[in-house]
């Protein structure tokens, strides 16, 4: 028997907010944007809760640059 009231509610967000994860994640990796579905379930989240789209766009472009200088750093044996 399916579940009804605010049982069937939730499940039916929970649902389509996968979808709406499964859509993003597709179109993500159809632009190499190199999130996975954890990464872009916070983003979205993030941007639900207010941040801008664009600043946090900005920031998760600067966190993968300063990884690299992290990484070459580190395998350069600096």
């Amino acid at each position: 028997m399916p579940p009804v009231g605010p049982a069937r509610d939730d499940n039916e967000k929970q649902q389509a907010a996968q979808q709406a994860v499964d859509i993003l994640h597709e179109i993500s990796t159809i632009l190499n944007c190199h999130l996975d579905r954890r990464t872009l379930s916070i983003c979205i989240s993030m941007i639900e809760n207010g941040v801008n789209p664009e600043a946090l766009a900005n920031v998760v472009q600067f966190l993968r640059k300063e990884a690299q200088k992290a990484e070459f750093a580190q395998s350069s044996g600096r």
